[in-house]
């Protein structure tokens, strides 16, 4: 049955797909869903488009699901891929016997998702609608929203969701347009393609989008030196055989509690609550600490090696951590008083998101072979990059300087995590009151339902989801936390349409 709410979505990736599946999992939809997106791959967003079968997912069947409450959905969905199309291959790494299917099979699995929510939608009374536009302007006109395309036509809406997705990569060398230099790696197969076989690659950054460098060029045979450069040299994790275990003491309940009662949260007691996690399961404390505290002094590929050999380690400790994060870091951050949260994001952030974001072990072990052949390199404290006098690059690091043939670009998108194809939109936003910039990032939301957060107040017609709400909810990207965050977006906006508010004035709430 369909309430009386006319929804825009304005993305089409990931994200929009939760919110999708969270708005038709109930018999009361919405009278209209309108879904803004000009991207060629609708559904999939930057990471999960049509690309090189080496690049894998990065986490388990059960936290890639987009249904709420249901973690089995998209190990059912792989299943029956298997059966229709005879497939022989499982995808199953053989260190932690967890399936690691290519991102592009997890595409599929997001289209499908995408047009089943659709079709149940439709079938229970809303009105579809797919505009193959971005959305450059949103502003409050006759008790509405209006929403303007890039082709200047406008839309009616009741209630908006932020969906924009990640950025492109930074450009911290100012590199662009510079010859050999690849500004973003993604689709491999296209952006990489006109690297040599024995070009001298440096590839900028050490993250997961590093390591998908690396796969997809030793993938297509390239023979010559491959180097990581970075500032500290931080590489992902790798992930362990799971385990088994639900939180007891650092939970989103009693984090959602203490927000209730307008409690704080010092740093310290975070961490005593996190002891306590790992203690009544078993696990040794100072280990985590350890893993944490060596990943600044320890050298990468030592302690690569060292981390795919605790692949079936025994202690649960640094898995508990993988899940306490993206589960209840949202919760946990907005009740860190202010210094706390720039000790955590200054001294520990990225050693926090390569534990909590590992790799699979089978891409572990490709790292360290390349490395052993002599053909991998991690360089740390990286100064500078520059066009060399008669091509190449020249990179300026600790112990002097080399040349590079081609410059790859992996490193995060800026800190601002507003994408470029978003600007003029957030622009606009902000330029009129509705929304307001977070100084960590993104834009300001309210933590228990997602609203924009003005001088006035929690708006209750439009939310974020995703990676514009990092700066508020520090731990956005994760398939998990958007599951979580749609969920509560589409109850947020059901208790609007329940309190049949009329016109914008009555639609701000003390924040």
């Amino acid at each position: 049955m369909p309430i009386p709410t006319r929804i825009g979505i304005i993305g089409g990736g990931a994200s929009a797909v939760c919110l999708l599946d969270a708005l038709s999992r109930h018999d009361e939809v919405p009278q209209s869903v309108t879904v803004f997106d000009p991207s060629p791959h609708l559904w999939r967003g930057r990471a999960y488009q049509p690309d090189a079968t080496v690049l894998r997912v990065n986490a388990p069947p059960e936290d890639m699901t987009v249904r709420a409450g249901d973690p089995a959905h998209f190990t059912r969905w792989l299943r029956t891929r298997t059966k229709m199309l005879g497939a022989q291959t499982d995808h199953v790494d053989a260190r932690s016997g967890i399936s690691f299917p290519p991102r592009a099979v997890y595409g599929d699995y997001l289209e499908q998702c995408a047009r089943s929510s659709l079709g149940r939608l439709a079938a229970l009374g809303s009105r579809i609608r797919l505009v193959r536009e971005a959305v450059t302007d949103l502003v409050r006109e006759d008790g509405a929203l209006l929403a303007r395309t890039a082709g200047r036509d406008a839309f009616a809406l009741d209630h908006v969701v932020l969906c924009v997705g990640t950025g492109t990569p930074a450009d911290p060398h100012g590199l662009s347009g510079a010859p050999g230099f690849v500004a973003d790696p993604y689709p491999v197969v296209r952006q990489l393609a006109g690297i040599g076989e024995r070009d001298r690659v440096v590839v900028l950054g050490s993250g997961l989008t590093a390591v998908d460098v690396v796969l997809s060029l030793t993938a297509a045979g390239h023979t010559g030196e491959v180097v990581l450069a970075s500032r500290r040299g931080v590489l992902p994790g790798v992930r362990q055989r799971p385990v088994e275990h639900e939180l007891r003491y650092f939970t989103a309940e009693r984090f959602r509690a203490m927000a209730a009662r307008g409690e704080r949260l010092p740093l310290d007691d975070a961490v005593a609550l996190m002891r306590t996690e790992l203690s009544a399961a078993g696990s040794r404390f100072d280990a985590v600490v350890r893993e944490i505290g060596g990943s600044g002094t320890e050298e990468p590929l030592a302690r690569l090696r060292r981390q795919l050999d605790l692949v079936n380690d025994p202690d649960p400790g640094l898995r508990i951590l993988q899940r306490a994060v993206p589960d209840t870091g949202p919760d946990v951050w907005p009740l860190l008083p202010e210094q706390d949260k720039t000790r955590l994001l200054r001294d520990h952030y990225r050693t926090i998101m390569s534990l909590c974001c590992p790799m699979p072990p089978a891409s572990a072990a490709t790292l360290l072979e390349q490395a052993d052949s002599g053909r991998l390199g991690v360089l740390r404290g990286v100064e500078r990059i520059s066009p060399g006098p008669a091509g190449g690059f020249r990179v300026h690091g600790p112990d002097g300087v080399r040349h590079a043939d081609v410059v790859v670009n992996a490193v995060s998108p800026p800190a601002h995590r507003v994408p470029p194809a978003a600007a003029a939109l957030v622009d606009a936003l902000t330029g009129r009151g509705l929304a307001s910039r977070h100084p960590r990032g993104g834009i300001s939301v309210a933590r228990a339902t997602s609203g924009l957060l003005t001088g006035g107040g929690t708006d209750r017609r439009v939310y974020a989801l995703g990676d514009l709400a990092a700066g508020s909810l520090f731990f956005t990207f994760g398939v998990p936390s958007l599951v979580d965050r749609a969920v509560d977006i589409a109850d947020a906006i059901r208790r609007d349409v329940a309190r049949s508010t009329v016109g914008f004035a009555d639609s701000m709430q003390p924040a």
